[in-house]
């Protein structure tokens, strides 16, 4: 069985550019599935200084994302894009093996 791949909006290749641009620190932004939130997982996104062994890249536009393989199977298909709308702006991913998500938009169940 091959995972689907994650794509990332323009909008959020754009905003993680503007992001590392103010980092010191770390040149890719990384986004994980971890267990917890009020739905059973959650995203993380974090900083990483360079990719590990079984981390899928993602490039778009010159902004670099990282993703583990066990996250990935959660994220297979996925798109990560970033919105700003009156209530605050954040990047959001639309998963679609997501069931289930709750109010804050980053807790999830499959």
């Amino acid at each position: 069985m091959t995972t689907p791949g994650v794509t990332l909006s323009e909008n959020a290749a754009k905003q993680i550019n503007v992001i590392m641009a103010k980092q010191s620190g770390g040149k890719f932004l990384r986004v994980s599935v971890e267990g917890g939130g009020c739905s059973g997982f959650q995203y993380k996104f974090d900083f990483a200084e360079a990719p590990e062994a079984d981390d899928l890249i993602i490039e778009r536009d010159g902004a670099k994302v990282l993703i583990d393989s066990v996250s990935l199977e959660f994220l297979g298909g996925s798109e990560i894009d970033y919105t700003q709308e009156l209530i605050g702006s954040a990047f959001k991913i639309q998963n679609p093996n997501a069931v289930a998500g709750c109010g804050c938009g980053t807790s999830f169940s499959v």
